[in-house]
């Protein structure tokens, strides 16, 4: 059953919500516009706040179910994280979309508020702010990541590894982003 949930968790975690509410909605594939993400801020930037809710709550259930499926089923917490992991891998390489997918963010705090709701609930609120105070999408991920990679060893040493892994991802698909930030180009709202 672990394996299957895994290939399940990367099928869901490949549907990518900004494409589809975009076909459907009769706007320009976001992977076309602002920063060429299909992600719920480049959303916010093309489509508007309602169709960027629209893709954060997918985004954010694509990491919270295959989770949720996977503690209905007695899975070890570090199981659960694994099955999040393939969610949020799927969607940073969608099989539907030429592996071109977003950042990962939503999916991953939707798989963490699950598997480790201080931690993820941590990260949101670090986003949260960080956001409110700076208007920039990158630094509020990359610092709610940081802040990820310090509770994760305090609060749930047993998934570790997969979160160093989703950390690791999220960091690369951010690279352009860490770039602009240090040379001031980063794009604020």
């Amino acid at each position: 059953m672990f394996w299957l949930l895994l290939i399940f968790s990367y099928f869901l975690g490949s549907v990518s919500f900004a494409i589809i509410i975009c076909k459907i909605m009769g706007k320009k594939d976001p992977r076309l516009l602002g920063s060429k993400n299909p992600g719920a801020t480049n959303m916010l930037r093309i489509a508007g706040t309602r169709l960027a809710i629209l893709t954060l709550i997918g985004d954010l259930l694509k990491g919270i179910l295959p989770v949720i499926i996977a503690k209905a089923l007695d899975f070890t917490l570090p199981q659960q994280a694994w099955i999040g992991l393939s969610a949020i891998i799927g969607h940073l390489y969608p099989i539907y979309f030429k592996f071109k997918g977003g950042k990962g963010v939503a999916t991953a705090a939707g798989m963490l508020l699950v598997t480790s709701p201080i931690i993820g609930i941590g990260a949101i609120t670090v986003w949260g702010i960080t956001f409110y105070v700076s208007r920039i999408s990158s630094l509020s991920a990359l610092l709610a990541l940081f802040v990820t990679l310090i509770l994760t060893p305090i609060v749930a040493m047993p998934i570790l590894i997969p979160v160093l892994i989703l950390c690791l991802l999220i960091l690369w698909r951010h690279r352009r982003n860490l770039h602009d930030l240090i040379t001031g180009h980063e794009h604020h709202f």
